[in-house]
């Protein structure tokens, strides 16, 4: 395996790195008490990668088991215990622990705990999850054909 084409062809760099302090505030909160940090938007990476931080409250739950086409999905736990399925098994996950999942592969996870928990989600390429963080804990008020164009426009596909 070989490094990608060059993307930078310029001589002497450039200054363009994007710093995000850690108590900045978060870009969404859920109904389920947690919050949403956008780390970096496929917008500001220029398609390459998303990454998110989740922080979940007690009990949050999180989605069911489901897949997407076109972009992998990775995990890494920073607090608390996350119940992460691969596919195979459900496991509770903890700070430290990493899950990649391919696309087409099988996923699923949730904070069964009484504790709050809060883990990265790395999408790549990037996708506008954004709008799906911000939009998914509404649909199920929505009409059953506008909720299944909703999830295949945000490359999702549910198992049941």
């Amino acid at each position: 395996m070989s490094y990608p084409e060059p993307v930078y062809t310029g001589g002497a760099g450039e200054i363009n790195a994007q710093y995000r302090p850690a108590g900045t505030t978060p870009n969404f909160l859920p109904r389920s008490g947690g919050s949403t940090h956008y780390l970096a938007t496929t917008e500001s990476t220029h398609g390459e990668f998303g990454l998110y931080r989740i922080n979940m409250g007690p009990r949050a739950g999180g989605p069911a088991e489901h897949f997407h086409r076109s972009i992998s999905e990775s995990f890494f736990i920073l607090d608390g215990t996350v119940r992460i399925y691969d596919g195979e098994r459900w496991t509770d996950t903890t700070p430290g622990d990493f899950l990649y999942v391919p696309q087409g592969g099988l996923h699923a996870f949730r904070n069964d705990s009484d504790e709050p928990a809060s883990m990265l989600l790395l999408f790549t390429p990037g996708a506008p999850r954004e709008e799906y963080f911000e939009t998914v804990g509404q649909v199920s008020d929505w009409p059953e054909k506008e909720r299944a164009e909703f999830f295949i426009k945000h490359d999702t596909y549910w198992t049941d």
